[in-house]
Protein backbone atom coordinates (compact mmCIF):
# COMPACT_ATOMS: atom_id res chain seq x y z
CA UNK A 1 0.00 0.00 0.00
CA UNK A 2 1.32 3.62 -1.10
CA UNK A 3 1.53 6.02 2.07
CA UNK A 4 -0.89 8.89 0.95
CA UNK A 5 0.30 12.22 2.24
CA UNK A 6 -3.35 13.47 2.63
CA UNK A 7 -3.78 10.71 5.76
CA UNK A 8 -2.28 13.17 8.55
CA UNK A 9 -5.52 15.81 7.38
CA UNK A 10 -7.82 12.89 7.49
CA UNK A 11 -6.90 12.03 11.23
CA UNK A 12 -6.89 15.99 12.08
CA UNK A 13 -10.19 16.42 10.41
CA UNK A 14 -11.86 12.68 11.76
CA UNK A 15 -10.68 14.46 15.62
CA UNK A 16 -13.24 17.74 15.72
CA UNK A 17 -15.63 17.29 12.86
CA UNK A 18 -19.02 15.06 12.87
CA UNK A 19 -18.60 14.11 8.96
CA UNK A 20 -15.61 13.83 6.99
CA UNK A 21 -15.99 13.52 3.13
CA UNK A 22 -13.60 11.83 1.23
CA UNK A 23 -14.26 11.59 -2.28
CA UNK A 24 -11.76 11.42 -5.59
CA UNK A 25 -12.12 9.38 -8.78
CA UNK A 26 -12.92 5.90 -9.18
CA UNK A 27 -9.82 3.67 -8.12
CA UNK A 28 -7.43 6.44 -6.20
CA UNK A 29 -7.63 4.42 -3.09
CA UNK A 30 -10.20 5.73 -1.08
CA UNK A 31 -11.45 2.64 0.20
CA UNK A 32 -8.28 1.08 1.01
CA UNK A 33 -7.40 4.61 2.88
CA UNK A 34 -10.56 4.07 4.49
CA UNK A 35 -9.85 0.47 5.68
CA UNK A 36 -6.44 1.16 6.30
CA UNK A 37 -7.87 3.71 9.25
CA UNK A 38 -9.85 1.53 11.15
CA UNK A 39 -6.61 -1.25 10.90
CA UNK A 40 -4.61 1.74 12.52
CA UNK A 41 -7.46 1.88 15.77
CA UNK A 42 -9.62 4.56 14.10
CA UNK A 43 -12.79 2.60 15.99
CA UNK A 44 -15.46 2.65 13.35
CA UNK A 45 -17.68 0.70 11.42
CA UNK A 46 -16.97 -0.09 7.71
CA UNK A 47 -19.81 -0.31 5.38
CA UNK A 48 -19.50 -0.36 1.94
CA UNK A 49 -22.63 0.40 -0.67
CA UNK A 50 -20.71 -2.04 -3.17
CA UNK A 51 -22.48 -4.55 -1.43
CA UNK A 52 -25.99 -5.09 -2.74
CA UNK A 53 -27.07 -6.09 0.74
CA UNK A 54 -26.11 -3.13 2.52
CA UNK A 55 -27.32 -0.54 -0.18
CA UNK A 56 -30.69 -2.04 -0.15
CA UNK A 57 -31.01 -1.68 3.73
CA UNK A 58 -29.94 1.63 3.92
CA UNK A 59 -32.38 2.91 0.64
CA UNK A 60 -35.55 0.91 2.49
CA UNK A 61 -35.14 2.06 5.77
CA UNK A 62 -32.42 5.14 6.03
CA UNK A 63 -33.50 5.77 9.72
CA UNK A 64 -33.48 2.49 11.06
CA UNK A 65 -30.47 1.65 8.78
CA UNK A 66 -27.91 4.70 10.59
CA UNK A 67 -29.87 3.07 14.20
CA UNK A 68 -28.08 0.00 13.77
CA UNK A 69 -24.50 1.94 14.48
CA UNK A 70 -23.60 2.91 17.80
CA UNK A 71 -20.32 4.38 17.21
CA UNK A 72 -18.45 6.02 14.57
CA UNK A 73 -19.43 4.89 10.91
CA UNK A 74 -17.50 4.16 7.76
CA UNK A 75 -20.18 4.71 4.45
CA UNK A 76 -18.21 3.90 1.32
CA UNK A 77 -19.93 5.15 -2.11
CA UNK A 78 -22.04 7.06 -0.04
CA UNK A 79 -23.46 8.96 -3.28
CA UNK A 80 -25.14 5.33 -4.02
CA UNK A 81 -27.89 6.22 -1.02
CA UNK A 82 -29.20 10.12 -0.88
CA UNK A 83 -31.84 8.40 1.15
CA UNK A 84 -28.83 8.84 4.34
CA UNK A 85 -28.52 12.46 3.79
CA UNK A 86 -31.26 13.51 6.27
CA UNK A 87 -30.81 10.72 8.59
CA UNK A 88 -27.12 11.70 8.96
CA UNK A 89 -27.67 15.44 9.68
CA UNK A 90 -30.43 14.49 12.14
CA UNK A 91 -28.17 12.52 14.33
CA UNK A 92 -25.09 14.80 13.67
CA UNK A 93 -27.50 17.31 15.16
CA UNK A 94 -28.73 14.91 18.48
CA UNK A 95 -24.80 14.48 19.05
CA UNK A 96 -22.03 16.40 16.99
CA UNK A 97 -19.27 14.00 18.43
CA UNK A 98 -16.50 14.00 16.28
CA UNK A 99 -15.42 11.98 13.77
CA UNK A 100 -19.03 9.90 13.57
CA UNK A 101 -19.41 9.67 10.12
CA UNK A 102 -16.51 9.22 7.66
CA UNK A 103 -18.19 9.22 3.89
CA UNK A 104 -16.49 8.31 0.48
CA UNK A 105 -17.46 8.98 -2.70
CA UNK A 106 -16.64 8.79 -6.33
CA UNK A 107 -18.74 11.46 -7.37
CA UNK A 108 -18.16 15.10 -6.08
CA UNK A 109 -19.48 15.76 -3.22
CA UNK A 110 -21.52 18.79 -4.78
CA UNK A 111 -23.40 16.52 -7.11
CA UNK A 112 -24.78 14.13 -4.32
CA UNK A 113 -28.36 15.33 -3.74
CA UNK A 114 -28.95 17.75 -0.42
CA UNK A 115 -25.86 16.45 0.93
CA UNK A 116 -24.10 19.47 0.66
CA UNK A 117 -26.62 22.10 1.93
CA UNK A 118 -27.84 19.58 4.46
CA UNK A 119 -24.33 19.25 6.24
CA UNK A 120 -22.96 22.81 6.19
CA UNK A 121 -21.08 23.51 9.24
CA UNK A 122 -20.83 19.97 9.92
CA UNK A 123 -18.60 18.07 7.83
CA UNK A 124 -15.36 19.12 6.36
CA UNK A 125 -14.51 17.92 2.67
CA UNK A 126 -10.67 16.42 1.41
CA UNK A 127 -9.88 15.11 -2.12
CA UNK A 128 -8.21 11.77 -2.68
CA UNK A 129 -6.55 12.25 -6.42
CA UNK A 130 -4.21 10.04 -8.07
CA UNK A 131 -0.84 9.26 -6.82
CA UNK A 132 1.34 11.72 -6.54
CA UNK A 133 4.96 11.39 -7.43
CA UNK A 134 6.34 11.74 -4.26
CA UNK A 135 3.82 8.95 -3.06
CA UNK A 136 4.91 6.42 -5.98
CA UNK A 137 8.44 7.35 -5.05
CA UNK A 138 7.87 6.87 -1.33
CA UNK A 139 8.37 11.22 -0.30
CA UNK A 140 6.93 14.05 0.87
CA UNK A 141 7.09 17.23 -1.26
CA UNK A 142 7.99 20.15 -0.65
CA UNK A 143 7.79 21.90 -4.06
CA UNK A 144 5.35 24.46 -2.76
CA UNK A 145 6.35 25.42 0.69
CA UNK A 146 10.04 25.57 -0.59
CA UNK A 147 8.83 28.15 -3.94
CA UNK A 148 6.87 30.17 -1.06
CA UNK A 149 9.64 30.45 1.41
CA UNK A 150 11.49 33.55 1.92
CA UNK A 151 15.34 32.26 1.12
CA UNK A 152 15.79 31.37 -2.68
CA UNK A 153 15.14 27.94 -3.70
CA UNK A 154 18.24 25.64 -3.80
CA UNK A 155 19.15 22.54 -5.62
CA UNK A 156 18.61 19.54 -3.48
CA UNK A 157 21.80 18.20 -1.68
CA UNK A 158 22.22 14.67 -2.86
CA UNK A 159 23.71 13.97 0.78
CA UNK A 160 21.06 15.65 3.01
CA UNK A 161 18.99 13.01 5.31
CA UNK A 162 16.03 15.19 3.37
CA UNK A 163 16.76 14.62 0.12
CA UNK A 164 14.49 12.32 -1.84
CA UNK A 165 14.87 8.42 -2.40
CA UNK A 166 16.29 7.92 -6.19
CA UNK A 167 12.87 7.88 -8.58
CA UNK A 168 13.58 5.35 -11.52
CA UNK A 169 11.87 6.03 -14.52
CA UNK A 170 12.31 8.82 -17.30
CA UNK A 171 9.96 12.11 -17.31
CA UNK A 172 7.53 10.65 -19.91
CA UNK A 173 7.39 7.35 -18.81
CA UNK A 174 5.91 8.71 -15.19
CA UNK A 175 3.40 11.15 -17.77
CA UNK A 176 2.24 8.25 -19.32
CA UNK A 177 1.48 5.99 -16.23
CA UNK A 178 0.28 8.00 -14.61
CA UNK A 179 -1.48 8.11 -10.96
CA UNK A 180 -3.90 5.75 -10.59
CA UNK A 181 -2.47 2.64 -8.15
CA UNK A 182 -3.30 -0.42 -10.04
CA UNK A 183 -1.82 1.41 -13.57
CA UNK A 184 0.98 2.89 -11.92
CA UNK A 185 1.58 -1.05 -11.01
CA UNK A 186 1.81 -2.58 -14.11
CA UNK A 187 4.89 -2.26 -16.31
CA UNK A 188 3.56 -2.95 -19.36
CA UNK A 189 2.42 -0.87 -21.52
CA UNK A 190 -0.32 -3.01 -23.43
CA UNK A 191 -1.52 -4.37 -19.80
CA UNK A 192 -1.89 -0.71 -18.53
CA UNK A 193 -4.02 0.29 -22.01
CA UNK A 194 -6.89 -2.67 -21.22
CA UNK A 195 -6.82 -1.21 -17.80
CA UNK A 196 -7.71 2.42 -18.66
CA UNK A 197 -10.14 1.01 -21.44
CA UNK A 198 -12.26 -0.91 -18.55
CA UNK A 199 -11.71 2.39 -16.30
CA UNK A 200 -13.61 4.83 -18.67
CA UNK A 201 -16.16 1.88 -19.53
CA UNK A 202 -17.10 1.60 -16.16
CA UNK A 203 -16.90 5.53 -15.06
CA UNK A 204 -19.33 6.06 -18.07
CA UNK A 205 -21.82 3.08 -17.73
CA UNK A 206 -21.56 3.36 -13.77
CA UNK A 207 -21.00 6.62 -12.33
CA UNK A 208 -22.01 8.95 -15.01
CA UNK A 209 -25.17 6.85 -14.87
CA UNK A 210 -26.21 7.18 -11.36
CA UNK A 211 -25.65 11.04 -11.11
CA UNK A 212 -27.54 12.27 -14.77
CA UNK A 213 -30.26 9.26 -15.27
CA UNK A 214 -28.70 9.89 -19.30
CA UNK A 215 -29.57 6.91 -21.21
CA UNK A 216 -27.90 8.07 -24.43
CA UNK A 217 -23.91 8.87 -23.58
CA UNK A 218 -22.63 8.01 -26.78
CA UNK A 219 -21.32 11.30 -27.52
CA UNK A 220 -18.92 10.91 -24.04
CA UNK A 221 -15.88 9.12 -25.27
CA UNK A 222 -15.97 11.81 -28.36
CA UNK A 223 -16.15 14.83 -26.10
CA UNK A 224 -13.94 13.32 -23.63
CA UNK A 225 -11.08 13.31 -26.76
CA UNK A 226 -12.24 16.57 -27.65
CA UNK A 227 -10.99 17.88 -24.21
CA UNK A 228 -8.12 15.59 -24.02
CA UNK A 229 -6.84 17.50 -26.95
CA UNK A 230 -7.72 21.27 -25.81
CA UNK A 231 -6.02 19.92 -22.29
CA UNK A 232 -4.27 23.29 -21.06
CA UNK A 233 -6.08 25.50 -23.50
CA UNK A 234 -8.88 28.34 -22.47
CA UNK A 235 -12.35 26.93 -22.72
CA UNK A 236 -14.48 27.67 -25.17
CA UNK A 237 -17.52 26.01 -24.92
CA UNK A 238 -18.87 26.59 -28.68
CA UNK A 239 -15.77 25.54 -30.11
CA UNK A 240 -15.87 22.50 -28.09
CA UNK A 241 -19.49 21.55 -29.06
CA UNK A 242 -18.81 21.88 -32.33
CA UNK A 243 -15.55 19.87 -32.42
CA UNK A 244 -18.26 16.95 -31.87
CA UNK A 245 -21.63 17.88 -32.99
CA UNK A 246 -22.95 19.13 -29.55
CA UNK A 247 -24.78 22.11 -28.86
CA UNK A 248 -23.55 24.37 -25.53
CA UNK A 249 -25.84 23.35 -23.38
CA UNK A 250 -25.33 19.52 -23.94
CA UNK A 251 -21.62 20.18 -24.05
CA UNK A 252 -21.80 22.30 -20.83
CA UNK A 253 -24.05 19.13 -18.94
CA UNK A 254 -21.32 16.76 -20.59
CA UNK A 255 -18.88 18.76 -18.96
CA UNK A 256 -20.29 18.66 -15.81
CA UNK A 257 -20.39 15.26 -15.48
CA UNK A 258 -16.53 14.44 -16.38
CA UNK A 259 -15.97 17.23 -13.37
CA UNK A 260 -18.25 15.57 -10.87
CA UNK A 261 -16.74 12.10 -11.86
CA UNK A 262 -13.15 13.89 -11.32
CA UNK A 263 -12.30 12.60 -15.11
CA UNK A 264 -11.23 16.72 -15.71
CA UNK A 265 -9.87 19.55 -13.39
CA UNK A 266 -11.01 22.97 -14.09
CA UNK A 267 -8.36 25.84 -12.92
CA UNK A 268 -9.65 29.20 -13.00
CA UNK A 269 -8.46 32.62 -14.00
CA UNK A 270 -6.27 34.54 -12.18
CA UNK A 271 -7.07 38.66 -12.54
CA UNK A 272 -6.41 41.56 -10.67
CA UNK A 273 -7.35 45.69 -11.37
CA UNK A 274 -4.42 46.34 -12.33
CA UNK A 275 -4.85 44.71 -15.77
CA UNK A 276 -8.12 46.43 -16.77
CA UNK A 277 -8.48 43.67 -19.82
CA UNK A 278 -7.74 39.99 -19.34
CA UNK A 279 -9.17 36.71 -20.46
CA UNK A 280 -11.67 35.28 -18.08
CA UNK A 281 -11.94 31.82 -19.27
CA UNK A 282 -10.88 28.37 -17.34
CA UNK A 283 -8.65 25.44 -18.16
CA UNK A 284 -9.36 22.25 -18.42
CA UNK A 285 -7.03 19.56 -17.27
CA UNK A 286 -7.11 15.85 -17.35
CA UNK A 287 -6.76 14.91 -13.41
CA UNK A 288 -4.73 12.12 -14.15
CA UNK A 289 -2.27 12.25 -17.17
CA UNK A 290 -1.75 8.08 -17.54
CA UNK A 291 -5.69 8.35 -18.58
CA UNK A 292 -5.10 11.73 -21.06
CA UNK A 293 -2.31 9.93 -22.43
CA UNK A 294 -4.36 6.97 -23.44
CA UNK A 295 -7.21 8.90 -24.85
CA UNK A 296 -4.43 10.66 -26.33
CA UNK A 297 -3.22 7.79 -27.91
CA UNK A 298 0.55 9.05 -26.40
CA UNK A 299 3.42 6.69 -25.71
CA UNK A 300 6.84 7.46 -24.29
CA UNK A 301 8.16 6.85 -27.10
CA UNK A 302 5.95 8.80 -29.75
CA UNK A 303 6.66 12.17 -27.19
CA UNK A 304 9.68 11.93 -28.34
CA UNK A 305 8.73 13.09 -31.92
CA UNK A 306 5.67 14.66 -30.96
CA UNK A 307 6.56 18.50 -29.49
CA UNK A 308 3.30 19.47 -29.31
CA UNK A 309 1.59 16.54 -27.70
CA UNK A 310 4.79 16.33 -25.35
CA UNK A 311 4.28 19.94 -24.33
CA UNK A 312 0.21 19.67 -23.32
CA UNK A 313 0.99 16.44 -21.46
CA UNK A 314 3.81 17.82 -19.49
CA UNK A 315 1.59 21.19 -18.52
CA UNK A 316 -1.24 18.98 -17.40
CA UNK A 317 1.18 16.96 -15.79
CA UNK A 318 2.68 19.74 -13.65
CA UNK A 319 -0.66 21.38 -12.68
CA UNK A 320 -1.69 18.35 -11.25
CA UNK A 321 1.28 17.52 -9.26
CA UNK A 322 0.63 21.08 -7.83
CA UNK A 323 -2.80 20.50 -6.95
CA UNK A 324 -2.26 17.33 -5.25
CA UNK A 325 0.71 19.21 -3.37
CA UNK A 326 -0.84 21.86 -2.46
CA UNK A 327 -3.39 19.36 -0.22
CA UNK A 328 -0.82 18.52 2.21
CA UNK A 329 1.61 22.14 1.74
CA UNK A 330 1.86 24.61 4.75
CA UNK A 331 1.32 27.10 2.88
CA UNK A 332 -2.36 25.81 1.29
CA UNK A 333 -2.43 28.37 -1.59
CA UNK A 334 -4.89 28.88 -4.11
CA UNK A 335 -4.31 27.28 -8.18
CA UNK A 336 -4.70 29.77 -10.98
CA UNK A 337 -3.66 30.32 -14.45
CA UNK A 338 -2.87 33.94 -16.04
CA UNK A 339 -3.87 35.14 -19.60
CA UNK A 340 -4.11 38.59 -20.31
CA UNK A 341 -5.49 40.03 -23.43
CA UNK A 342 -2.38 40.27 -25.52
CA UNK A 343 -1.92 36.57 -25.09
CA UNK A 344 0.77 36.67 -22.27
CA UNK A 345 0.26 33.58 -20.27
CA UNK A 346 1.33 31.87 -16.62
CA UNK A 347 0.63 28.00 -17.12
CA UNK A 348 0.32 28.06 -13.01
CA UNK A 349 -0.53 30.95 -10.71
CA UNK A 350 0.25 30.09 -7.09
CA UNK A 351 -1.87 32.72 -4.33
CA UNK A 352 -1.18 32.09 -0.67
CA UNK A 353 -4.34 32.90 1.87
CA UNK A 354 -5.44 36.68 1.88
CA UNK A 355 -3.38 37.21 -1.86
CA UNK A 356 -0.87 38.28 0.09
CA UNK A 357 2.10 35.97 -2.24
CA UNK A 358 2.24 35.16 -5.95
CA UNK A 359 4.18 32.09 -7.15
CA UNK A 360 4.37 32.03 -10.81
CA UNK A 361 5.37 28.50 -12.49
CA UNK A 362 5.73 28.41 -16.36
CA UNK A 363 6.21 25.00 -18.23
CA UNK A 364 8.68 24.43 -20.90
CA UNK A 365 9.24 20.96 -22.62
CA UNK A 366 12.68 22.08 -24.06
CA UNK A 367 16.08 21.37 -22.73
CA UNK A 368 17.24 25.30 -23.00
CA UNK A 369 15.73 28.53 -22.14
CA UNK A 370 15.46 31.81 -24.09
CA UNK A 371 14.12 35.39 -23.06
CA UNK A 372 10.71 34.58 -24.60
CA UNK A 373 9.92 31.75 -22.03
CA UNK A 374 10.14 34.30 -19.30
CA UNK A 375 7.87 36.82 -20.65
CA UNK A 376 4.49 36.17 -19.68
CA UNK A 377 5.96 35.96 -16.00
CA UNK A 378 7.55 39.63 -16.73
CA UNK A 379 3.74 40.44 -17.44
CA UNK A 380 2.82 38.87 -14.38
CA UNK A 381 5.25 40.59 -12.05
CA UNK A 382 3.91 43.79 -13.38
CA UNK A 383 0.72 43.08 -12.83
CA UNK A 384 0.97 41.46 -9.13
CA UNK A 385 3.38 44.52 -8.32
CA UNK A 386 4.48 43.83 -5.01
CA UNK A 387 2.55 40.61 -4.24
CA UNK A 388 4.82 39.10 -6.66
CA UNK A 389 6.67 36.67 -4.77
CA UNK A 390 8.88 34.02 -7.11
CA UNK A 391 8.84 33.03 -11.04
CA UNK A 392 10.14 28.90 -11.61
CA UNK A 393 9.84 27.80 -15.22
CA UNK A 394 10.39 24.02 -15.27
CA UNK A 395 11.81 22.56 -17.74
CA UNK A 396 13.46 19.97 -19.59
CA UNK A 397 16.74 20.30 -18.78
CA UNK A 398 18.99 19.19 -15.68
CA UNK A 399 19.99 22.92 -14.14
CA UNK A 400 18.77 25.00 -11.48
CA UNK A 401 19.59 28.53 -13.04
CA UNK A 402 19.02 32.34 -11.89
CA UNK A 403 16.78 33.60 -15.09
CA UNK A 404 16.72 37.73 -13.34
CA UNK A 405 15.14 38.58 -10.36
CA UNK A 406 13.44 36.60 -8.23
CA UNK A 407 12.92 34.14 -12.10
CA UNK A 408 14.87 30.99 -11.47
CA UNK A 409 15.40 27.92 -13.92
CA UNK A 410 14.58 24.00 -12.66
CA UNK A 411 14.07 20.71 -13.95
CA UNK A 412 10.58 19.29 -13.40
CA UNK A 413 12.14 16.83 -11.19
CA UNK A 414 12.26 19.44 -9.11
CA UNK A 415 8.81 19.47 -8.10
CA UNK A 416 9.04 16.04 -5.94
CA UNK A 417 12.62 16.54 -5.28
CA UNK A 418 12.60 20.35 -3.93
CA UNK A 419 12.10 20.45 -0.25
CA UNK A 420 10.81 16.34 -0.10
CA UNK A 421 11.06 14.34 2.81
CA UNK A 422 11.22 10.62 2.91
CA UNK A 423 8.55 8.79 4.76
CA UNK A 424 8.76 7.09 7.83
Amino acid sequence: MYARHITTGLHAALQDTPVVVLHGARQTGKSTLARHLVELGHPATYITFDNATALGAAKKDPVGFLAGFDGPVIIDEVQRAPELVLPIKADVDRNRHPGRFLLTGSAHVMQIPRLADALVGRMEVLTLRPLSQGEIAGVREGFVDAVFAQDPPRPPDGGSDRAPAKCVGGLAQRIVAGGYPEAVQRAEEDRRRKWFEAYLSGVQMRDVRELSNIERLGELPQLMAAVAGRSGVLLNYAELGRDVGLNQVTTKRYLALLRATFIVHAVQPWFTNRIKRVVKSEKLYFTDTGLLAHVLDATAEGMASDRKRTGTLLENFVALELVKQVAWSKTQPTVWHFRDHRGHEVDVLLESPGGRKIVGIEVKAARTLNTEDTKGMRVLAEAAGDRFHRGIVLYGGDEFLPLGRDLFAMPVAALWQLGAERVP
